[in-house]
């Protein structure tokens, strides 16, 4: 009798254990919203010594706090004046306060490093606070007042100006960065916050080829390394943005950025696409005289799908100024990698299962111990660096980072750099992590001697958390350039902000 209630008993416990095991593994992350905004903003700066102004467009994007403060990155870029080439990167902080429902003051400061060849930019550090007026227009918000620069590390640009601005919500979806790889089915996430619309987005690293037919360089093929950021607003229109550098063809130092706009068709089950773009931006450097800086990109790109949402393209575009003072044909292939994410609803797309996704932001500061410069000689070499991270799996991640030198007489040094790392369990509680990678790409200017321009960079480091989404990250590494003297040690400490977010398929 014994044991027959005995046996009865296990089989009691065992299935309540499983029900148990079951529950808490199919436990839906709870969605939580990152509430933020694009901003494009622009400042004509007056140069010293007569030169005329520069004027200088930026794109940021900022994480608002709470409802009144925000913080988050920007880059900048010369569109007008001489000084094609000259761009920066920066850290944003700041203040709005609601004067009426629809009037707002906006004050706060960006703080970076960059510069451009030749340019009086010192080591290439600089602040820029403004004081602005805005308007709440529900769907986008315009503010203009006053600004001031300031590239204080040996620099003489400083001049105060008149600037305006645009900024667009652009809020997010989260979950807990320790979420990402649980796996979910559409009937477990329909009766949760997830059951809204998704959002598409596209990430591809490409290789681009601009043959110079007019200008600079003149039957040369600059060899280009890049990202792009695709954004849909509707199935078929999507906004990007695109950043390239030069690694090979000419002296290492041109690059680009641009923010534009396209149509995407799709045909053959949604396994070939035919994408046309047109984008506006900055572009120069390495001995590419644009001018001013203020470029065109018309593209037209196709794709084919290689297995889940990973895609191979190829496109044919033209990069140039809209007086074709410069003017190149591009030809080049990249790999997309295509998310619907932050809902299980769309107009067109039957979805199975939803995954969660790591990814992890980073801005940080280096210090290149004794960097080679062109001169012949060693100097170290600050720079300011933004690193985003998308994690494949629980570890594997793929990382793409922009650089821009702010301290040690380099102003105009710039890198664009991706690769993989990979990043360990937690350990210590749960507080610290090692992380390992390898990054390599295009870099160049400020007289550091990089060659043509292609560098590797491999590192080592640790996390360490101070709360669910903010993590210190310090690192260990070593630069070197391909046909360039800079072979050195270098060391960084910076910040992480980390989360997870629902991909569906």
């Amino acid at each position: 009798m014994l044991n027959i209630i005995f046996k009865r008993a296990l089989i009691v416990s065992l299935l309540m254990s499983v029900h148990f095991f079951y529950a808490q593994t199919h436990t839906v992350p709870e969605q939580k919203t990152q509430l933020g905004f694009g901003q494009v903003d622009f400042l004509s700066i007056k140069m010293p010594v007569g030169e005329q102004n520069m004027d200088f467009t930026g794109l940021h994007y900022n994480l608002k706090l709470n409802d009144w403060s925000y913080a988050g990155a920007g880059l900048y870029g010369a569109v007008g004046g001489v000084r094609g080439g000259f761009f920066t990167l920066g850290i944003n902080a700041g203040i709005q306060k609601k004067i009426t429902n629809q009037l707002f003051i906006d004050t706060g400061i960006h703080f970076g490093g960059g510069g451009g060849a030749s340019a009086p930019d010192g080591g290439g550090v600089f602040i820029l606070p403004h004081l602005n007026l805005g308007y709440d227009f529900k769907y986008f918000s315009t503010t203009a007042g006053y600004s001031y620069v300031n590239f204080f590390d040996g620099g003489t640009i400083k001049s105060n100006q008149f600037n305006v601005a645009i900024q667009i919500p652009l809020s997010f979806e989260t979950a807990k960065f320790k979420d990402r790889e649980n796996n979910f089915t559409i009937d477990d996430l329909k009766n949760t916050s997830w059951n809204t619309l998704s959002n598409r987005i596209s990430l591809m690293m490409h290789l681009n080829n601009a043959k110079v037919t007019k200008g600079s360089y003149k039957g040369s093929t600059i060899r280009l390394a890049g990202f792009e950021l695709n954004s849909y607003l509707t199935d078929n229109i999507f906004f990007f943005v695109r950043a390239d550098g030069a690694y090979h063809g000419i002296k290492a130092g041109y690059m680009d950025t641009f923010l534009g706009g396209g149509y995407h068709l799709s045909m053959n089950k949604n396994r070939t696409n035919i994408l046309a773009k047109l984008g506006v931006g900055a572009g120069g450097g390495g001995g590419v005289d644009t001018k001013g800086g203020f470029l065109i990109y018309p593209d037209i790109s196709l794709e084919q799908k290689l297995f889940n949402n990973v895609y191979a393209s190829i496109n044919k575009g033209y990069l140039m100024n809209p007086n074709s003072h410069f003017i190149s044909s591009t030809f080049g292939f990249g790999l997309k990698y295509y998310v619907d994410r932050d809902g299980i609803l769309s107009g067109n797309q039957v979805f199975t299962k939803g995954k969660f996704k790591g990814f992890e932001a980073i801005i940080k500061q280096d210090l290149y111990l004794n960097a080679a410069r062109d001169g012949g000689f060693n100097q170290d070499m600050h720079q300011i660096s933004l690193q985003l991270n998308f994690f494949l799996n629980k570890c594997l991640y793929a990382a793409g980072q922009t650089s821009f030198a702010n301290f040690g007489d380099a102003g105009a040094y710039a890198e664009g750099i991706v690769g993989l790392g990979i990043q360990s369990n937690t350990f210590f509680n749960n507080t610290t992590s090692i992380f390992t990678q390898v990054l390599g790409g295009a870099a160049g200017g400020g007289g550091i001697s990089t060659g043509q321009g292609l560098i590797v960079k491999p590192s080592i480091g640790l996390n360490h958390k101070l709360n669910d989404k903010l993590h210190i990250r310090g690192g260990l590494g070593y630069v070197k350039a391909r046909g360039g003297n800079l072979s050195n040690t270098y060391i960084n400490i910076g910040l992480s902000y980390r989360f997870s977010f629902l991909s569906v398929k």
